[in-house]
């Protein structure tokens, strides 16, 4: 027997259907990030994001230059929608590399000031860290510190840790630097820089904290929040050495402390923009914005939101307002001339 379908049956499915197709793209919605930062530094927010939004979040973490590399090498192939890195110069180099594109979010323009992101709007700062200058208070009077440069005064001979000239943190410290006291003051600065070292560069940010606290130098130069992961640190050895330091905010009364970002940019070959864009738009609310404070001791990139107690404990300082891009562009010169200095 012929089954009839009549006008109305035909419209209905064809309804039904469409909504069927409908809500299985929107379950299929996803957006695929490359990361530099730990998945425990950035998934608990990526789970709130996907808890609020439907949208699956497929993250890759791994070295900055090595997945600023697997991006090239993918190029239109490539499955990453966004990029996350840490530091302006790291974001600098994915520029260089053609990796992004524009980033289309009004919200992103008014939430972020404009020298926490790139000019071009390749990319946007998703939150800050200072490096300032921390020092033993049984054996450093903190009146006799005054800023980066006073660090290659003869009083520090023999008395400072601080990383190697590999790492970027202190290659974008060097650039700003560059920017503000020009090529050959910062020359000379850095060769009596490395001779006031107490030992030959080694270890990360913590281990020239802790080089403070058991005495194999005085001062260090370090990020703040792997002092507040120490604080707060489940380990008592970090917590005991944290404790033993104090923070010193250089350049108060001149360029301000040498602050930095994590940033994020979408690809030049995104497959889901959109999604990409929430994402982008949800990191820069003022609800995850706090998040970083309280669980990274990270200072938020938004103003106005309320930083962490740890971070309050530390007090307000001067940032130094340098444009991130300048720290990007500085970075060959900060690397060449570092290398002349001899610090290794």
């Amino acid at each position: 027997m012929a089954i009839k379908i009549t006008p109305l049956k035909l419209a209905m499915a064809t309804i039904i259907g469409a909504a069927t197709l409908a809500g299985s793209f929107a379950q299929a919605a996803e957006v695929n990030i490359y990361s530099s930062r730990k998945q425990a530094l950035i998934k608990p927010l990526l789970d709130k994001f996907t808890e609020q939004t439907g949208i699956e979040v497929n993250l890759l973490t791994g070295n900055s230059d090595a997945l600023l590399s697997r991006l090239t090498a993918e190029g239109e192939n490539t499955p990453a929608d966004l990029f996350l890195t840490v530091d302006a110069g790291a974001l600098h180099r994915a520029v260089t590399a053609d990796v992004f594109q524009a980033i289309d979010s009004e919200f992103a323009h008014k939430t972020v000031p404009a020298h926490f992101r790139d000019s071009d709007d390749q990319w946007v700062g998703l939150s800050l860290r200072a490096r300032p200058i921390f020092y033993s208070p049984d054996r450093v009077d903190p009146s006799k510190l005054e800023n980066y440069m006073s660090l290659a005064d003869d009083q520090w001979q023999d008395r400072i840790c601080i990383r190697s000239s590999n790492n970027i943190y202190n290659q974008s410290l060097v650039a700003a630097l560059l920017d503000h006291y020009g090529e050959q003051k910062i020359m000379d600065w850095a060769k009596d820089l490395v001779d006031n070292f107490a030992r030959t560069p080694v270890g990360g940010d913590r281990d020239q904290i802790k080089g403070v606290a058991y005495g194999v130098c005085d001062i260090a130069v370090a990020n703040t929040y792997y002092f507040g992961h120490m604080l707060n640190s489940d380990q008592a050895e970090e917590r005991e050495a944290a404790e033993k330091v104090k923070i010193f905010w250089p350049a108060q009364n001149g360029n301000g402390t040498h602050v930095n970002v994590s940033g994020i940019g979408i690809t030049k070959h995104a497959k889901h923009v959109d999604e990409a864009t929430q994402l982008i738009e949800f990191l820069l609310s003022e609800a995850s914005q706090k998040w970083y404070a309280e669980a990274n001791y990270e200072y938020p990139v938004r103003e106005g939101v309320e930083w962490s107690e740890t971070l309050k404990q530390w007090g307000d300082f001067k940032q130094d307002d340098i444009s991130m891009d300048i720290l990007g562009e500085n970075n060959a010169e900060a690397v060449r001339l570092m290398n002349s200095a001899g610090w290794r």
